[in-house]
């Protein structure tokens, strides 16, 4: 019998990115395997009214489309500058970054991108070196849909 937390309905939906293109890709990356990180900013889980996330929390993962594909669990969260994220963890985002460089150039892209700064509210939003981020590892429990 399937437990109650590794029911999707009951788990609070892990978001990657915004419902487009780049979550798609990162869900795919998920599900392959090739991603077992993820950062986010410590203001973003303030804007939303969020809690961070915990070790041991399982999510349901959800696609552009908002529908639960796999129940994750988080495995390690760390709260640290921006500017101390590791070419481990950058490279663990599975997104083919092969410096700290390349994956602070492609999130700030996004952190900088008019959708992050109009859910933030701030027309200037600027990621520096200290800004906080939510340095998240976790593991694929079970994709859904699978026999």
């Amino acid at each position: 019998m399937e437990e109650t937390f590794d029911d999707p309905a009951s788990l609070k939906p892990f978001e990657l990115a915004f419902p487009g293109p780049l979550r798609d890709t990162l869900v795919a990356a998920v599900l392959s395997g090739d991603k077992t990180s993820t950062t986010g900013l410590v203001v973003e889980y303030e804007a939303a009214g969020e809690e961070l996330p915990r070790v041991g929390e399982r999510w349901a993962l959800v696609d552009s489309a908002e529908r639960p594909v796999a129940v994750v669990e988080t495995t390690e969260v760390r709260v640290l500058p921006v500017g101390e994220i590791d070419l481990r963890f950058a490279i663990d985002e599975g997104e083919g970054y092969t410096t700290v460089a390349e994956w602070r150039t492609a999130h700030n892209g996004f952190w900088h991108g008019a959708a992050m700064r109009e859910f933030l509210g701030d027309p200037e939003f600027t990621v520096t070196d200290a800004t906080m981020a939510v340095a998240e590892r976790f593991r694929v429990v079970r994709r859904l849909g699978e026999v």
